[in-house]
């Protein structure tokens, strides 16, 4: 299969949709079993493991989250949250296609709500993609939040 850096943009394009829709099942489906979801606390933190994170999940941790998230018994969220990502065009900054290895950068709005309570986040997203079997998934996705250092309430969905 031939992959071009459109390809690889629509992925996160379409990711983002996938969340916004709230199909998180299928969001699921897009990630290698080995990968990491990471927002990190400190702004240019370098270490997941010897550092506090907002967030640092493994297959397990993504796989509980989607199940509360459609959980019908998941009371703190009736109604159900929902978000809006507004993104820039991402930037590919590694174009591997012999070795199917890709990494994105993009920057972002993202916006959350539930109730009468809406926040705003401003993030950058960074993907690292493998192409295996034909498909594009992800190995590891790093969020920074531009005010990872303020405090803040939950962040119940996916940025």
């Amino acid at each position: 299969m031939s992959i071009t850096r459109d390809d690889i943009i629509d992925f996160i394009y379409a990711e983002a949709r996938m969340l916004d829709e709230g199909r998180y099942t299928e969001w699921l489906d897009l990630w290698l079993e080995d990968g990491f979801y990471w927002m990190p606390l400190d702004y240019k933190q370098k270490d997941p493991h010897n550092m506090t994170s907002l967030l640092y999940e493994d297959d397990f941790m993504r796989r509980l989250r989607v199940e509360r998230l459609n959980g019908e018994r998941t009371f703190s969220q009736k109604p159900k949250s929902r978000c809006h990502h507004v993104i820039q065009r991402p930037f590919v900054d590694e174009f591997d296609a012999e070795a199917g290895v890709f990494k994105t950068n993009t920057s972002m709005h993202y916006i959350e709500t539930r109730l009468d309570d809406q926040f705003l986040l401003a993030l950058t997203a960074t993907h690292e993609l493998k192409l295996v079997d034909g498909k594009i998934r992800i190995a590891n996705k790093r969020v920074d939040l531009l005010n990872s250092d303020a405090a803040f309430g939950n962040i119940q969905l996916l940025p």
